[in-house]
This record gives C-alpha cells, sequence and structure tokens, in this order.
C-alpha cells in the first residue's frame, strides 16, 4: 500500500521514526541502523512496509531499499515476526545477514537482540533452501561470458550471499566482473548494490 515516505523527521525513538508528510506525521517503527542514518529536523525518505494484522495495523520504515527488502525476506521465514526481523536489521546490516546466511554462521545472527539458537538457525536454514531453489544451474549458465570468467575469489560468495537478498547471478555478475575479486566478500556486496542504486 505504502512504497515509502518522504517528509521532515520530527521526532524518533530507540526504535521508531515519525515524517511528517502533509501535515501528518507517520509513526514508523524502524532500527537502529536505519536511526544512525537520518538526523532530527531534515527531510528524509524512508521506504515502508505496512504490515495488517487483526488488532493493529504497523508500519514499517527502512533508511535504503535493500534494508527493506531484507527485513521483508526475513519476516517471510517462519516463526519470524516483524520485531525480530527489526532486531536482526538492526544488529547486523542487509550485507551482514546475507554473508551470515551464506556461511551458515548461525552465531552472527544470535548477536540479535531476543534471537536465540534455533531462530538462527530457522533463518539460515529456510533462506538457504530458498536461495538453492531460486538460483539453478540454469541461471549459472545464463551468465554473459565476461561475468562468468569473473567467477573467482570472493566472487561466488558474494554471489551466493546476493542471492539470499533475492538477486540472480544474471543480475550481479556484470557488476561484480567490473570489481577486484580479492576484495573481502562483504565489500564486493556493498560495491555492488550501490552500483545497482539500490542503497
Amino acid at each position: 500500500m505504502f512504497y515509502s515516505v518522504r517528509g521532515k523527521l520530527i521526532h524518533t525513538t530507540v526504535s521508531c521514526a515519525v515524517v511528517e508528510c502533509g501535515g501528518v506525521g507517520y509513526r514508523c517503527q524502524t532500527t537502529i541502523n536505519t536511526l544512525k542514518q537520518i538526523k532530527l529536523g531534515t527531510e528524509v525518505t524512508l521506504y515502508t512496509y505496512l504490515n495488517v494484522r487483526e488488532d493493529a495495523m504497523e508500519l514499517f520504515g527502512f533508511a535504503s531499499k535493500t534494508e527493506l527488502e531484507t527485513f521483508k525476506t526475513l519476516i517471510g521465514v517462519s516463526g519470524v515476526g516483524p520485531k525480530a526481523g527489526l532486531a536482526v536489521l538492526s544488529e547486523l546490516t542487509p550485507e551482514q545477514v546475507a554473508m551470515a546466511i551464506a556461511t551458515d554462521d548461525i552465531k552472527t545472527i544470535t548477536r540479535a537482540q531476543g534471537i536465540g539458537k534455533k531462530i538462527a538457525q530457522r533463518i539460515v536454514l529456510e533462506l538457504k533452501d530458498k536461495l538453492a531453489k531460486a538460483v539453478s544451474d540454469d541461471d549459472f549458465i545464463a551468465v554473459s561470458g565476461s561475468a562468468a570468467a569473473a567467477v573467482s575469489g570472493n566472487v561466488p560468495k558474494a554471489l551466493e550471499a546476493l542471492g539470499v537478498l533475492g538477486y540472480t547471478p544474471a543480475d550481479v555478475s556484470p557488476v561484480l566482473a567490473t570489481l577486484d575479486s580479492s576484495l573481502p566478500v562483504e565489500q564486493l556486496i556493498a560495491m555492488t548494490l550501490r552500483q545497482m542504486g539500490r542503497q
């Protein structure tokens, strides 16, 4: 229903931001990472997700499309609600979430407040399964020759992590092909997302 809200940031708490648009203040629940990127009294844009329940309608807002997409991916895991999704993204960036899932790093996910080992295991298991189904061998064959040639160094790990965020090899390989494959995986992910204009 809502794609984004843009306006003056008039109020913040430890877990929400209020953006005034056309005289209406929209209260968006958000992450610590988003709150660090926005400043009280300035014009901001938050990419939003509306969660409708029987007893409430909750608006969630994020400073980047990548953070929003990662949030939606996380709450798609059974047993992971919006509160848990915010907790994970308050502790970790989308790139760190993708890396943790791609490398089965359950311990990193449990750093988030209220996220125990069982939930972290479920996040890793379900999202890795989802990635495996979404990215078939055919997807890799479809990658262009120049991009396929660049699948060396840390590029395969970056491809897998970006897959967790919903990107296919065909989407990201042309960008990864232009980057230094010896760069750390997290840096490759961040640079790819920036070049694709998603941050």
